[in-house]
């Protein structure tokens, strides 16, 4: 199995963290639109978004005028390439047939 599709599972497969990328997916998201879309306190919401801004998938930005706030976006070659791994991996045509030898033995 390719570790990077293990360490993507890991990074997708907490709840919030699939609740915030959505929300990144459906368009520019600030750091306080997060909070409110989804109702999570702020310091959850940078946790998340750190660990989803140092795998690569979302940028993040600080406003030019007020550095409070943080807009993130989605990182398309990014996602293309985390895509092709999940494509690859889940493709039906890597099913073999059983070739299992195993169960009772006739006489």
């Amino acid at each position: 199995m390719n570790p990077s599709l293990a360490n993507w599972l890991k990074i997708l497969g907490e709840p919030n963290r699939l609740l915030l990328l959505n929300q990144i997916i459906e368009g520019i998201c600030c750091n306080c639109e997060l909070g409110e879309s989804l109702s999570l306190s702020p310091n959850l919401i940078s946790h998340h978004m750190s660990v989803l801004n140092e795998s690569g998938i979302v940028k993040a930005e600080r406003d030019k005028d007020d550095a409070r706030w943080i807009h993130y976006s989605i990182d398309i070659d990014v996602m293309k390439e985390v895509n092709t791994l999940f494509n690859a991996f889940f493709d039906e045509g890597r099913i073999q047939p059983n070739k299992s030898e195993c169960g009772p033995r006739k006489s």
